[in-house]
């Protein structure tokens, strides 16, 4: 009776790593639990002397010098969203994020959504 083979994708794919090794075994983030469109963006901080980061990690952080979104960042870095969001997590609670807060325009704290932007967003989507 013959063992089954490992399957291998080829040379080229490189090792092929679980998400919860690179993330350490967690599954959620701690702290800061951004959703798919929040800016971030780079502090400029130096890590402590006792913060060891990933491959991973430094990657997110070179590729927020521009502020960047969770979503942008796993499509740039081939990582799941889950993983990028607890890694950023943990980039903020390092102090080498930061979320980027957009400032309302005098007299325009309602909260609500601008309807010029709501009316181009239905526009384009009527031209799909």
């Amino acid at each position: 009776m013959e063992t089954p083979r490992e399957r291998w994708v080829g040379a080229d794919a490189g090792p092929i790593v679980r998400p919860y090794a690179v993330t350490r075994g967690r599954t959620r983030p701690r702290g800061l639990d951004v959703d798919l469109v929040t800016l971030l963006v780079a502090t400029g901080r130096t890590p402590g002397e006792r913060v060891w980061l990933s491959r991973e990690q430094r990657r997110l952080l070179e590729l927020c010098r521009r502020p960047s979104t969770p979503a942008d960042l796993a499509s740039d870095t081939d990582l799941p969203l889950r993983v990028v969001q607890i890694l950023l997590a943990d980039l903020h609670q390092y102090g080498l994020v930061e979320e980027v807060h957009q400032a309302e325009p005098a007299g325009r704290s309602t909260g609500r959504p601008d309807p010029k932007i709501l009316m181009r967003v239905l526009d384009e989507l009527r031209r799909l």
